[in-house]
């Protein structure tokens, strides 16, 4: 990798290497390399070889080879002696269990989402904004869930999801208007609302309800609702999130009998700053 400040930004096919100088001199651009080569790896990335991890960063194959060697040697990463692909190690799990203990929020809603998904029969999340993005931290599936829905961790653009919606509804109105201008958009299903505009609307919709609702946006046949958590400080910091399908539920039996209830768990749940 050529220069201290280089930066991935990553497209459909490929994660391109651009200058950006840093300002701080504490920061360790050697690391960042390292760990934007464990960050390719992902659902549609289980094993990469040396070729394509050089061909997605866009840097030569011998400095991908000497950062895979020094992360197989330190167990992140295991290479298939036959094919000689990588694929991320049991011990990189463990740095994600890390962040799971450390997060206050997890003992805090796991088992009032495990109660609340045994009396309701359906899907449920609690889920951080980071970035642009939501990511799950707690999954509670059902036994018709798909692996992509149980998987603790998964990161989904936010302004497509109910999560996302009701925290970027209680961002500052400059922050907020920024986000609904800015932020990224992917069709996920050809129900994916691209039209910002139409976004605004359903984020004030939001707003003044208490939770966010979509609806076929990520999955087809899903309805996703969200409501805010908030710390003792009264900033929302998570959401706890129910997904039910639209072939079972209607909309408004979603707002009367799901979306109280989820509200009630949510304020029932307050996290430290």
């Amino acid at each position: 990798m050529s220069n201290a400040g280089d930066k991935i930004s990553q497209g459909k096919s490929q994660v391109v290497m651009r200058t950006e100088p840093k300002q701080s001199t504490l920061f360790v651009a050697s690391i960042e390399k390292g760990m934007r080569i464990l960050s390719v790896f992902g659902a549609n990335r289980a094993e990469l070889s040396l070729t394509e991890l050089s061909e997605i960063l866009g840097v030569d194959k011998s400095t991908v080879q000497r950062f895979t060697y020094t992360f197989q040697e330190l167990g992140y990463l295991d290479r298939d002696p036959e094919t000689k692909r990588f694929r991320p190690s049991l011990k990189l799990l463990e740095l994600s269990a890390a962040y799971l203990w450390s997060d206050p929020l997890i003992p805090l809603a796991m088992p009032k989402l495990v109660e609340f998904s045994r009396a309701l029969g359906e899907r449920v999340n609690a889920a951080r904004l980071n970035g642009s993005n939501i990511v799950f931290v707690i999954r509670i599936p059902t036994q018709m869930t798909s692996l992509g829905a149980m998987l603790v961790g998964k990161s989904v653009q936010a302004l497509s999801t109910s999560s996302g919606r009701i925290l970027v509804a209680h961002l500052s109105e400059n922050d907020r208007k920024q986000a609904i201008a800015t932020w990224p958009l992917d069709q996920l299903t050809p129900c994916t609302t691209m039209d910002r505009a139409k976004i605004e609307a359903d984020i004030n919709d939001a707003l003044t309800r208490g939770y966010g609702m979509t609806i076929s946006e990520g999955i087809m046949n899903e309805i996703g609702i969200a409501a805010p958590v908030f710390n003792t400080a009264r900033k929302p910091v998570a959401t706890v999130q129910c997904s039910v399908s639209s072939l079972k539920w209607k909309v408004e039996a979603v707002r009367q009998e799901i979306a109280p209830r989820l509200i009630e768990i949510a304020n029932s749940i307050v996290v430290p700053r």
